[in-house]
C-alpha cells in the first residue's frame, strides 16, 4: 500500500511538473509580437487592398476570414488542415522569387499554428499595414531615423574622466566599451589650421598662428573660434556646403546652357543667411515658400531662388512629360537636402526599400504644381517693380493661381496613365506628423501648398529634419558623418555610428536652431582637437580601420574652392570682397571648342576680378572651371550632400598648368 502510494505521489508530481514545462515552452500567443510580424513580413505585400493577389486580403481579420479565390484558407475547427497551413508548410506560400525558396522557418510556421489552434484571435477594428514595420528586406514606419528625436543624458564614464562637452562623453563611452583610448590632442598651429579652414576656408597666416600659439589664456580657443564664425569669410565657407545640396549654378545645362541671369542673388542670399546665423526652421521656410509670408521681403522671394536652380530645358520634345520631369527635380532636391530621403523613387511605385508610398511622391509634388514662372512681372510678387530695382528681371518663384489643377497619381510614372487624383499632403512616413495641406485662404494669391510644406519640415518634432543638418554639420567638421550616407537615412543608409549622439545633437539643436552655436560646440570638444596620428594607431586599426568610433582625427584632403582659394592667399593676392556678380576665369581654347553654341562668345573677367573667392566664379554647367573639376566640384545636375574626395594623378598636372 505505501508503494502504491509514493507510485501515485510520483505520477502526480510528474504532471504538475510536465504541465508547467508546457505552459513555460509555449507561451500564449500574442498577435502583435508574434504574428503580425509574420504576415506584414511575408504575406500583406501581396495580399493587401492595393494588391489582392488571389482575392485574398489578409490585412484584416474579416479578411483572413473571407478567403480567397480558393476558398476558405483557414479552418476554426480544424486549424491543421487549414489551407493557409498547408501552403506555408509545403513552402508554395510566399512564393519563390527568382528561383530561390522563401519557405518560413519552422518556428514562424508553429506560431502560425498555435495561434489558429487559439482561435487565430485578432484585435477589433486592427487593420495591418505591410509598411507598418521593418523586414530584413526593407524598412517600415518604425524604422530609425522616423522616430521622435530623444535627447539621451550624456553617459557617465567609468574609467576615465567626466568630460565637460556632452559630445565627449558619447564617444569616449564608445571608446571604453572597446578598451580603445582617444588620441591625443593635436599641436596647436595645427588645431589653429583645421580650425580656420574649417570656418572660413581659408589658411591662417603665419601671424595668426604665432599670437595663438602664445596665447595661454584658458579662453584662447574660444576666442579664436568667435573671431571666425564672426568673419564675413564665415558665410562663404558655409554658404559653398548649402549651394551644393541646392545644385546651383549659374546657367540652366542641357545643350543652349543658357544664362540664368539672376542666379548669384541666390547665392549671396545664401551666404548672409550663414553670417547673420539665419535660425534654421527661417532657413528652410524663406528658400520653399518665401513669396507665400505673410511679411514676405524682397530678400525672402530672392530665397525662393533654391526652387529655380535646377537644369532646364528651354527646348523639350515633349512640354507636357517635361512639366514632370521639373516636378521630380522639385520634390528629388527638397526631400534630399531637407529630409535625407530618395522620395523621388516613389515617382512609379511604392518605394521599393523605404516606408514611402507611391501616393506619397504625389502629395509632396503637389506643393510645387502646377509649377514655377520666371517672375518678370513683379505685381505677382508684390515690392518694386524690375524698373524701379533698375533690373531686367528676378530670380524668384510663385503661384500663377491660388487653385492649381489637380495632380493625378501616375501608374508607372507615365503621365498618360493617370489614375486617381492626389490629396496635397506630407509625406505619411512619420505617422504622428502626417496632415493634408489646407486650400487657400479667401484673397490669397498663392496656393499655400509650399508654405504648408515647409511648415511640415521646419517643425521642430520632425525627427528628419533636425537629424539631417546636424549630421551633415558633423560631417564637415570631421570629414565623416554619424551617417555616412548623409543624403540618405532610409533602408539603405550605412547605420549611425553613435545613434544617442545624433539624437542629442539634433534635440539641442531645434532648441536653438544656431549653426554657429552648433559649430562652438563641436569645435570645442576634445573629439574634434584630436590628432590624426595616434599612439596605438596600427593596433586600434585591427578593431575599427574605418574609424567609426573616432578614437583618432581624420585626414581631409583640401576642396576645389578651399584649395584655389589658398594659393590665391598665400600669395597675398587674393580679394576679400562680398557679394556680386559672377567673374568669368580665364579657360583654355581646347575647353572652349566643348561648348555647344559655338556662336555665344565666352569672355573672361580682367584678371584682377578674377582674384576674388571661387564661390563667386561663374559655373557654367557644360563648362565647369577645370581645375575645380579636377579636385571634384560637383556637377549641379541635382543635390551633392558629398562629394567624391579622389587622388589622381591629373591633380597635379593640373597645378602644373
Amino acid at each position: 500500500m505505501t508503494q502504491l502510494r509514493r507510485i501515485l505521489l510520483m505520477a502526480c508530481v510528474w504532471f504538475a511538473w510536465s504541465q508547467e514545462y508546457s505552459l513555460t515552452a509555449e507561451p500564449k500567443v500574442d498577435f502583435e509580437a508574434d504574428i503580425a510580424p509574420i504576415l506584414v513580413k511575408r504575406c500583406v505585400e501581396c495580399h493587401q487592398a492595393n494588391n489582392v493577389s488571389g482575392g485574398l486580403l489578409l490585412t484584416s481579420h474579416a479578411g483572413l476570414l473571407a478567403g480567397g479565390d480558393s476558398g476558405a484558407v483557414v479552418d476554426l475547427a480544424s486549424p491543421g488542415e487549414s489551407y493557409l497551413l498547408e501552403r506555408v508548410t509545403i513552402g508554395e506560400m510566399p512564393p519563390p522569387e527568382k528561383g530561390h525558396s522563401r519557405q518560413l522557418p519552422l518556428a514562424e510556421i508553429e506560431l502560425l499554428q498555435r495561434w489558429l489552434e487559439a482561435g487565430a484571435q485578432w484585435p477589433e477594428d486592427r487593420e495591418l499595414d505591410w509598411l507598418e514595420r521593418t523586414t530584413e528586406l526593407r524598412a517600415g514606419r518604425d524604422w530609425w531615423s522616423l522616430q521622435p528625436i530623444s535627447k539621451p543624458e550624456p553617459p557617465t564614464l567609468v574609467n576615465l574622466p567626466q568630460p565637460e562637452n556632452p559630445i565627449d562623453a558619447f564617444i569616449l563611452a564608445r571608446l571604453e566599451q572597446h578598451d580603445l583610448l582617444p588620441a591625443p590632442q593635436a599641436d596647436r598651429s595645427v588645431l589653429l589650421r583645421r580650425l580656420t579652414y574649417d570656418l572660413v576656408g581659408l589658411p591662417p597666416t603665419a601671424t595668426q598662428i604665432a599670437n595663438f600659439v602664445q596665447d595661454r589664456s584658458p579662453d584662447a580657443w574660444e576666442k579664436v573660434i568667435d573671431r571666425l564664425l564672426a568673419s564675413p569669410q564665415y558665410g562663404v565657407r558655409w554658404a559653398r556646403f548649402w549651394l551644393d545640396l541646392a545644385r546651383y549654378a549659374d546657367t540652366s545645362g542641357y545643350e543652349r546652357d543658357q544664362e540664368k541671369p539672376y542666379a548669384w542673388k541666390y547665392r549671396d542670399w545664401v551666404i548672409k543667411a550663414f553670417n547673420d546665423d539665419m535660425p534654421y526652421q527661417q532657413f528652410v521656410i524663406e528658400q520653399l515658400a518665401g513669396d507665400e509670408l505673410e511679411n514676405s521681403s524682397e530678400q525672402s522671394v530672392i530665397a525662393t531662388g533654391f526652387l529655380r536652380l535646377g537644369t532646364w530645358n528651354d527646348e523639350p520634345n515633349d512640354q507636357e512629360d517635361y512639366q514632370y520631369e521639373r516636378l521630380e527635380d522639385l520634390v528629388h532636391t527638397t526631400t534630399t537636402a531637407f529630409l535625407g530621403l530618395t522620395v523621388k523613387c516613389a515617382r512609379c511605385h511604392t518605394h521599393k526599400f523605404d516606408p514611402i508610398e507611391h501616393e506619397d511622391y504625389y502629395r509632396v509634388a503637389s506643393a510645387f504644381w502646377p509649377g514655377p514662372i520666371l517672375a518678370r512681372d513683379r505685381a505677382w510678387l508684390g515690392g518694386p517693380s524690375p524698373q524701379e530695382m533698375g533690373v531686367e528681371n528676378v530670380l524668384a518663384w510663385t503661384d500663377i493661381t491660388t487653385t492649381p489643377s489637380a495632380l493625378h497619381l501616375l501608374k508607372n510614372g507615365d503621365r498618360k496613365q493617370p489614375q486617381q487624383t492626389v490629396e496635397p499632403a506630407s509625406l505619411s512616413c512619420v505617422p504622428a506628423m502626417y496632415r493634408t495641406f489646407d486650400p487657400p485662404s479667401a484673397g490669397a494669391k498663392t496656393s499655400g501648398r509650399r508654405l504648408q510644406l515647409a511648415k511640415w519640415i521646419a517643425d521642430a518634432k520632425n525627427p528628419l529634419t533636425w537629424r539631417v543638418v546636424v549630421n551633415r554639420i558633423w560631417q564637415h567638421h570631421f570629414g565623416e558623418a554619424i551617417v555616412r550616407t548623409p543624403d540618405n537615412f532610409g533602408f539603405l543608409a550605412d547605420p549611425p555610428t553613435h545613434p544617442e549622439l545624433l539624437d542629442w545633437l539634433a534635440a539641442d539643436f531645434v532648441s536653438h536652431g544656431s549653426f554657429k552655436r552648433l559649430h562652438k560646440l563641436i569645435l570645442t570638444s576634445q573629439t574634434w582637437r584630436q590628432a590624426s596620428l595616434h599612439p596605438e594607431q596600427d593596433t586600434y586599426a585591427l578593431v575599427d580601420s574605418a574609424n567609426r568610433l573616432w578614437w583618432r582625427a581624420e585626414r581631409r584632403r583640401l576642396d576645389a574652392e578651399t584649395l584655389r582659394d589658398s594659393m590665391l592667399a598665400v600669395t597675398s593676392e587674393l580679394d576679400l570682397s562680398l557679394g556680386g556678380k559672377c567673374y568669368r576665369p580665364t579657360l583654355a581654347s581646347e575647353a572652349l571648342d566643348g561648348l555647344s553654341m559655338k556662336s555665344a562668345a565666352y569672355e573672361a573677367s580682367p584678371i584682377d576680378e578674377q582674384k576674388r573667392r571661387s564661390i563667386y566664379g561663374y559655373l557654367q554647367r557644360s563648362l565647369l572651371p577645370p581645375l575645380l573639376t579636377a579636385f571634384d566640384l560637383c556637377d549641379a545636375t541635382g543635390p551633392t550632400g558629398q562629394r567624391a574626395v579622389t587622388l589622381v594623378p591629373t591633380q597635379s598636372l593640373a597645378l602644373l598648368n
